[in-house]
């Protein structure tokens, strides 16, 4: 068949998102069928939050199935719709009044919220079945939409080229460094650690010049790595060299990185308010759960280093919580549901 898949795109950034829609693509493809992706520009912002839905309303798609992703690509119209979800607009739901977010709790912004949440009833209604990426973005749609799905997962990127090895004298936390993914959390957990474990922040932000100046004035700079963004190559490396992965993000809704250390066979800190991290990360079993305070963070980092053989055993627990996932069942359910 001739496959669409959908997607927003914000010019000039790149992440999960883009990844997840590529590889999609990738895996129709390895399945037999013609994909392609489809992409339009949006805007997050209050003003400009309708302008990108209309444009799906507008754009002509011609292929036999189309699959939406993100906001706002499931307003495309077509009659053989497939909704996979990674989120709507946050900003507009469970994010409302969020320091980063235009929409608050005003008059003007909560009518944006009742005519979006309208909108995306009706754009995700008239889907032949709504699947999501996680329980959570499941849990959200019920929540704020009373729409119901089925929840797919998929392998992260770099899966199948991921590897275990010895452990070394580092954590690595592997990501965007963004408020949202909170590297500053571990930053401040270095302060509080007993053994000398060191610190990889591998990635680039916002945050990054700030996270550096934290580290000196905490005096912890000497264990701080900032290698900035790294190729494929480096980052399996990382992976495989690590004494556990951290990835502590706030209500995330999947997690990448989560996998990605289990199929190196790291044990992955993370904290309760994480979201769809802790559909994987169970406290005890395969990582550390903590309460998102510096000092249970860095707890469970000198209790792992403190015993690298139960660290390594939490690590081989979590690679046979993934060890099943696969494309072909995701493409096989999104193209069953087209009819």
């Amino acid at each position: 068949m001739d496959v669409a898949v959908c997607g927003a795109q914000v010019p000039f950034t790149r992440g999960g998102a883009e990844l997840l829609m590529e590889n999609l693509v990738g895996a129709l493809r390895e399945a037999g069928h013609r994909a392609d992706l489809v992409q339009i520009p949006v805007g997050w912002e209050k003003d400009r939050l309708f302008d990108a839905p209309l444009a799906w309303r507008l754009a002509p798609v011609d292929a036999d199935v189309v699959i939406a992703t993100n906001f706002p690509s499931y307003f495309v119209r077509h009659p053989r719709k497939v909704v996979w979800l990674l989120h709507q607009h946050r900003g507009a739901y469970d994010m409302v009044d969020a320091a980063w977010n235009d929409i608050g709790l005003d008059a003007t912004s909560l009518e944006t919220q009742r005519q979006l949440t309208d909108w995306d009833n009706r754009a995700l209604g008239e889907a032949r079945e709504v699947f999501t990426i996680s329980d959570v973005v499941g849990d959200r749609l019920a929540r704020f939409n009373g729409l119901a799905s089925t929840t797919l997962y998929h392998p992260p990127p770099l899966f199948d080229r991921l590897q275990a090895g010895p452990a070394g004298d580092y954590v690595l936390l592997p990501s965007r460094l963004a408020s949202n993914k909170r590297p500053g959390l571990l930053v401040e957990a270095m302060a509080h650690l007993r053994t000398a474990t060191r610190v990889v922040l591998a990635g680039d932000g916002p945050l990054r010049d700030e996270l550096a100046q934290r580290a000196e004035h905490l005096g912890v700079a000497d264990r701080l790595v900032l290698p900035g963004y790294v190729s494929d190559d480096e980052l399996l490396e990382l992976f495989s060299g690590a004494l556990a992965v951290v990835y502590p993000p706030i209500d995330e809704d999947y997690g990448y990185v989560t996998l990605q250390a289990f199929a190196a066979s790291k044990p992955v800190i993370t904290c309760a308010d994480s979201g769809g991290v802790l559909e994987w990360v169970v406290d005890g079993e395969n990582g550390c759960v903590g309460d998102g305070s510096p000092e249970a963070m860095a707890r469970a980092i000198d209790d792992l280093a403190a015993d690298p053989a139960a660290a390594a055993e939490l690590g081989a627990r979590g690679r046979s919580r993934v060890d099943e996932l696969s494309w072909q069942p995701v493409v096989d359910r999104l193209l069953a549901a087209a009819g």
